[in-house]
């Protein structure tokens, strides 16, 4: 993982308790009621993963093919 995947996953919490907290407020404040606006949480929440694994290093390569050949790689 390289150092920007590494900052999401950090502050991912921070980020839905923020959110959170202004969802709560909106609803004490009284222009919505939490019960509509608690979906935002969830797209929060995936925006973030998305951007985790937008930054995420690649996966490492495939082992070469050995052609039906049990136990024996090619090269």
């Amino acid at each position: 993982m390289n150092d920007i995947s590494n900052l999401l996953q950090a502050v991912r919490g921070p980020i839905m308790l923020i959110t959170l907290g202004g969802l709560v407020a909106i609803d004490y404040a009284g222009i919505y009621g939490f019960w509509r606006t608690w979906p935002i949480l969830i797209i929060v929440f995936g925006i973030l993963k998305l951007a985790e694994r937008a930054t995420a290093a690649p996966p490492p390569p495939a082992p070469p093919y050995s052609g039906g050949q049990e136990g024996k790689v090619v090269i």
